[in-house]
């Protein structure tokens, strides 16, 4: 089969706009999950190219690592190099009869790991979605971000939500739902034009300055669920309305209501598990409001990462000066409406174009 000389890929990370703790199990296995996002343009890259003597060399341009795979025998494990092994061995394994690939196999994301914007999902999407034009698969958006889901959290075992591979896949705002009974439908959002221009020139997104390990904080609010903690359940059954009245805001060009619902949705946020929040977080979302926020929240699980916020044009500057001097880093929004996309280039062009790819 005739392949190209290298293929790359990217899919965008999201914002969790509601709904965020509802996709996690054991809850949505039991009452169902459902969820509002919406994709930004900062980006995960995957590029595949050729390799030498059947192996596949993989790199983390981010992290600074790399390690080589040749034929089935096991390799050392490295941490950040986890889910780029799985992906591969489950590439070949299952679409290429097992038979080992000559690529040097490359990432980058446009966010910290530890983000809260589904970085480590969205990448295993970019992953996967490179792999499928490579190998002529035409696998659509849904099988790739169940494929994704698999390869994560069953193949890997890593815990976190159901939503960021579907949000990185189809890309846009979207109302998600999951079913007790599996399966994800994704009803993409048609928000009118004012109110994504409104959205993007009032949100502040702020990178708390502290990664988080997202695992230990979904486990504890997992723990909740599954010994029935009242206080816990009762604001995820919220969280979870709040998304029905996130997406009737959204199509009704209601921004008062989505301020207002981002309120709500924070406080009942903070009430899943202790590790939510800290005083460090506590502290910039005070200083925030005080500066001329009108609501925030910590987007992903939370613990750090980064926080986003709402803000009246004339009370922007005043927010970010407050947020910086609080050791925030400040960056303004936009919304990415095309989901994971891949693409082929030409014999010639070096890999290493990918570290200097534009966001």
């Amino acid at each position: 089969m005739s392949r190209p000389e290298i293929v790359r890929a990217r899919a965008p990370l999201r914002l969790g706009l509601a709904g965020g703790g509802t996709d996690v199990s054991p809850y949505c296995d039991i009452y169902g999950g459902q969820v509002v996002n919406a994709t930004i343009a900062r980006y995960a890259y995957a590029e595949l190219a050729p390799g030498e003597d059947n192996a596949c060399l993989l790199r983390s341009l981010d992290q600074g690592c790399s390690m080589r795979l040749a034929g089935p025998e096991p390799a050392q494990a490295v941490p950040a190099l986890v889910l780029h092994q799985a992906v591969y061995r489950h590439m070949i394994e299952r679409y290429h009869g097992g038979k080992p690939l000559a690529l040097t196999f490359s990432t980058r994301s446009d966010a910290p790991a530890g983000s809260g914007l589904g970085s480590s999902s969205t990448m295993v999407v970019a992953m996967i979605h490179a792999f499928s034009v490579y190998l002529a698969l035409n696998l659509g958006a849904h099988e790739i971000a169940e494929l994704a889901f698999h390869i994560e959290r069953v193949v890997c075992g890593l815990q976190g939500g159901r939503q960021d591979q579907f949000a990185a896949a189809y890309g846009g705002f979207n109302f998600m739902t999951f079913p007790s009974g599996g399966g994800a439908d994704i009803a993409p959002l048609d928000v009118p034009v004012a109110l994504t221009r409104e959205l993007a020139s009032s949100l502040i997104l702020c990178y708390t300055g502290m990664s988080r390990a997202s695992a230990q904080i979904i486990n504890d609010q997992s723990e909740n669920i599954r010994q029935g903690a009242s206080a816990a359940l009762e604001a995820t059954h919220a969280l979870k309305l709040e998304a029905a009245s996130m997406r009737h805001c959204l199509l009704a060009g209601d921004m008062q209501g989505i301020v207002a619902s981002m309120q709500t949705g924070w406080e009942n946020k903070k009430k899943l598990a202790r590790s939510v929040s800290n005083t460090h977080i506590d502290a910039m979302y005070a200083a925030a409001l005080q500066a001329g926020a009108l609501a925030g929240k910590v987007s992903g699980a939370g613990g750090g990462g980064f926080m986003m916020f709402l803000a009246p044009a004339g009370r922007r500057a005043m927010v970010g000066r407050a947020l910086a001097d609080m050791g925030g880093q400040v960056s303004r929004c936009r919304f990415d409406e095309a989901g994971s996309t891949a693409w082929r280039v030409g014999a010639g062009v070096s890999d290493d174009a990918l570290q200097a790819a534009p966001a």
